[in-house]
């Protein structure tokens, strides 16, 4: 079964970028005396792009939708268009564990934050993750 035009539609109008979620977090950081950088490639060569980047920390943060990232709480499969869906999500899934190993193995920790989580939160374990790296202690 195809996917109807109206749902088409609308998942052609859900941003990737400077989502609502990712626009608190990034409020979050910006309050607690953080810089970083936006949308920007950690590796060249790798047309991966993070969310919010901490360059001389190498730290990259992905704010991840629970839908399209196959959240373990809140990740829903959709009875139309059953296996279009998975495999969608699945792709997803395998292609964030490929850009977590490779930043990995460039000395990058990568952080991933489920749009359900408290911006707060969120910002606190970047922070910290951020601090521990500048201070030498590399954590991941």
């Amino acid at each position: 079964m195809d996917t109807t035009p109206e749902i088409r539609a609308r998942m052609s109008r859900q941003r990737s970028r400077n989502t609502e979620v990712e626009m608190a977090l990034r409020r979050a950081l910006h309050a607690a005396g953080l810089r970083y950088r936006v949308h920007r490639k950690p590796l060249k060569g790798v047309r991966r792009e993070a969310d919010i980047l901490f360059g001389r920390a190498k730290v990259a943060v992905f704010v991840d939708g629970c839908f399209w990232h196959g959240c373990p709480e809140h990740a829903t499969w959709p009875k139309s268009n059953a296996e279009f869906w998975r495999t969608k999500i699945e792709g997803n899934q395998r292609r964030d564990r490929d850009t977590d190993e490779r930043l990995a193995a460039a000395g990058w920790l990568a952080l991933r934050v489920w749009e359900h989580e408290d911006p707060g939160e969120a910002a606190a374990r970047v922070r910290d993750a951020v601090a521990a790296r500048r201070a030498g202690n590399t954590p991941g």
